[in-house]
C-alpha cells in the first residue's frame, strides 16, 4: 500500500511566489550584465594609448536604442532611373512608424541616360510609405554635367525621381555662377533623361573659358 504525503497549499504559495520573485530580479539583472559586457567591449577594443574613459550616457543609448550602421535603400525610379541611399546611421522614428532617420547620408541617382547626380547631407529621413527622401539643413549637389550647388533642404520622390530644392541656390556651373530661389530636376518631355530648371529669381554671372 503506498502512502501519499499530504501536501501542503502554504508551499505551493510559497514556491510560486519565489519563482515570481526570480523571474523579476532577472528581468533587471540580465539586462544591466549585457550593458556591462558591452562597455567591456569597449575597453577591450581600445589601444594602450588611447584613453579608456567611457561615455556610459552614450553606450546606455546604444543599448536603448535600435540604431542600424552604414544602411542602404535603393530602388528604380518610373522612368528606369536607379536610385541609392547611404548612410552613417539610421533610425526608427518613434512619431512616425514608416520613417527612418538617418544620418551623414548620400543619394545618387543614375539616369537611363548616362547622366546622374549625387547629393550629401548631415541629416535628413527616408519616408518607406510616401517614397520620399528628404535632406534637412545644407544639402550639396554635384551632377555628371558639371554643376555644383548648395542648398538648405531638399526633397527626393523616389517614384518619380522629381528632385526639388527647398531654399536658395549657390551654383558653379561649367560657364559661371548663378543664384537661384529654387531647382527642380524632372524628366525631359522625351524621356531622354533628367533636366535642370530654375526658377524664383535666377542671377547669371557669366564667365567665358
Amino acid at each position: 500500500m503506498i502512502a501519499y504525503a499530504p501536501v501542503s497549499f502554504d508551499t505551493m504559495a510559497r514556491s510560486d511566489n519565489f519563482h515570481s520573485q526570480l523571474v523579476g530580479w532577472a528581468k533587471i539583472i540580465l539586462p544591466l550584465c549585457a550593458l556591462a559586457l558591452l562597455s567591456t567591449l569597449f575597453l577591450f577594443s581600445r589601444g594602450h594609448n588611447e584613453p579608456t574613459d567611457i561615455a556610459m550616457s552614450e553606450v546606455e543609448a546604444i543599448a536603448r536604442e535600435q540604431r542600424l550602421s552604414a544602411p542602404l535603400f535603393s530602388g528604380v525610379t518610373d522612368d528606369g532611373a536607379v536610385v541609392s541611399i547611404s548612410a552613417r546611421a539610421a533610425r526608427p522614428d518613434d512619431a512616425r512608424p514608416d520613417t527612418v532617420a538617418i544620418n551623414d547620408l548620400r543619394m545618387r541617382m543614375d539616369n537611363p541616360d548616362g547622366s546622374y547626380i549625387e547629393v550629401t547631407g548631415t541629416e535628413g529621413d527616408v519616408d518607406g510609405r510616401s517614397r520620399v527622401a528628404r535632406f534637412l539643413g545644407l544639402a550639396r549637389l554635384v551632377t555628371s554635367t558639371g554643376y555644383q550647388m548648395e542648398t538648405n533642404g531638399l526633397i527626393a520622390e523616389l517614384d518619380t525621381g522629381l528632385v526639388t530644392s527647398d531654399g536658395l541656390l549657390e551654383i558653379r556651373a561649367p560657364f559661371g555662377e548663378l543664384t537661384a530661389g529654387q531647382v527642380t530636376f524632372q524628366v525631359s518631355p522625351d524621356n531622354a533623361g533628367q533636366q535642370m530648371l530654375f526658377t524664383n529669381g535666377v542671377r547669371l554671372l557669366y564667365k567665358p573659358q
